[in-house]
């Protein structure tokens, strides 16, 4: 099986989550830079915003990295449920003294596109991972026509099958724990998640490609146990949020690093899908999962105005707080401080 550091030419097999609006290339840099991978989340990024961002991250370093993409169906808008929703959100817009008939129409995560890949190949980067499933098969063909390692997250044993079989290099196995947005793409059912130590030896046995073992491992002692259950390699977000090098704003650094705040729940208010994040005001008014919300990604763009007025006022009323489970190593320092540390701890099998 694939050996992740000798492909790669890591110190040790340890990805960086890719993490939207928390980080850009300098993080990405400074973890492979440290010995890891560091990765570049390109979800919310135009085509040009994303060669700008590739340019940057290839500047400061020589070393392989991950550029991340979902891949989601973009849904027709339904007016009954947008009416809704409106609806539901009504009386906030009313307190912050918002127009409600002001929301824009258009979503601000498109799916991982031909446009992109334009960009993409001019970089071919030694790994690009996908959220959400796998590309079309053009689009799939194109990024392994480069020599890309292909990877991406699986929640369930039915979906690290599903991608061993349409293609994928490597699996992500993504546990309950994990901050963000759950991977999950062959089901809804929340009560089909499993935690991380429960779910990677069930992928580890199913499939014959390497598995990246993610959700609740922010340490070296949690990358070592996950390697005992079969991990060729982990991917940590959370462990770098409050890093010098995040973008992660100074109330949800805050939050983060007040253990009175570090209440996790999956919430699907913010975009449409289920994704975890320290409790806020809307999540425990409004139930943090609430089947009244719009289709990924449609849910943000009436959520967007409030997060903006609120945010102006430092609140984090209507802010997605993403964050993992396990917020116990959190700390302001460097990520190549952060990524050593973690790879000082990390026993792993000789070979």
């Amino acid at each position: 099986m694939m050996d992740l550091c000798a492909h790669l030419g890591l110190q040790a097999p340890l990805i960086q989550a890719p993490m939207a609006g928390v980080q850009n290339h300098r993080l990405a840099a400074a973890v492979c830079e440290a010995g890891g991978l560091g990765s570049l989340p390109a979800a919310m990024l135009s085509p040009e915003a994303l060669e700008a961002e590739l340019q940057a991250l290839t500047r400061a370093t020589s070393r392989a990295f991950n550029v991340n993409f979902f891949c989601h169906a973009t849904p027709e808008p339904d007016e009954a449920v947008e009416a809704a929703w409106r609806q539901l959100l009504a009386p906030y817009y009313a307190e912050w003294g918002l127009d409600i008939q002001a929301i824009p129409s258009s979503p601000a995560r498109v799916p991982f596109n031909h446009a992109m890949a334009d960009v993409l190949e001019v970089f071919k980067p030694a790994v690009v991972s996908f959220h959400f499933g796998l590309p079309a098969p053009d689009l799939l063909i194109r990024v392994k026509s480069w020599g890309s390692l292909v990877l991406s997250s699986a929640t369930t044993v039915a979906e690290a099958q599903w991608l061993q079989a349409h293609g994928a290099d490597a699996v992500i196995a993504q546990g309950l724990e994990a901050g963000g947005h759950r991977g999950m793409f062959l089901s809804n059912d929340l009560d089909q998640q499993s935690g991380t130590f429960a779910l990677l030896p069930q992928v580890v046995q199913a499939v014959q490609l390497p598995v990246i073992a993610a959700g609740g491992i922010a340490c070296g002692q949690g990358a070592t146990a996950a390697t005992a259950l079969g991990a060729a390699g982990v991917q940590m977000g959370s462990a770098y949020l409050c890093s010098h090098e995040a973008t992660t704003g100074p109330l949800h650094r805050s939050l983060l690093l007040s253990p009175a705040d570090q209440h996790t729940a999956l919430t699907n208010l913010f975009t449409g899908r289920p994704a975890r994040g320290l409790v806020n005001r809307v999540m425990r008014e409004l139930g943090p999962v609430n089947h009244g919300a719009p289709s990924f990604p449609l849910a943000t763009l009436a959520i967007a105005p409030l997060r903006a007025a609120a945010e102006a006022l430092g609140r984090t009323d209507f802010t997605p707080l993403w964050a993992g489970q396990n917020l116990s190593t959190l700390r302001a320092a460097s990520a190549a401080e952060i990524t050593q540390d973690i790879i000082r701890h990390w026993q792993r099998p000789q070979h």
